[in-house]
C-alpha cells in the first residue's frame, strides 16, 4: 500500500497486511505520518519541554459516583 506523509509529502510503501494499513483503510480520519517527521516532532517537543516553558493542557479526568 502506497501512503503519503501530511507533512512532508513522501510516499512511502507500507506493507498491506499490517495494522496500520488496515487502520488507513477503514478508518479515512486517521493520517499517515513518516518516521523522519514523527522523530523530529518528538525532538522539538522534547526541546520544548526542556526549556520549562511547555504547558500541556489535557482535559480533566471526569469520576462518576455509581
Amino acid at each position: 500500500m502506497r501512503v503519503k506523509c501530511i507533512l512532508c509529502e513522501s510516499i512511502e510503501k507500507i506493507d498491506d497486511e499490517s495494522v496500520l494499513a488496515k487502520r488507513l483503510r477503514n478508518r479515512p480520519i486517521h493520517t499517515f505520518m513518516c518516521e523522519n517527521c514523527s522523530e523530529r516532532i518528538a525532538n522539538k517537543t522534547n526541546e520544548r519541554i526542556a526549556t520549562g516553558n511547555f504547558k500541556l493542557y489535557r482535559s480533566p479526568k471526569v469520576e462518576h459516583d455509581f
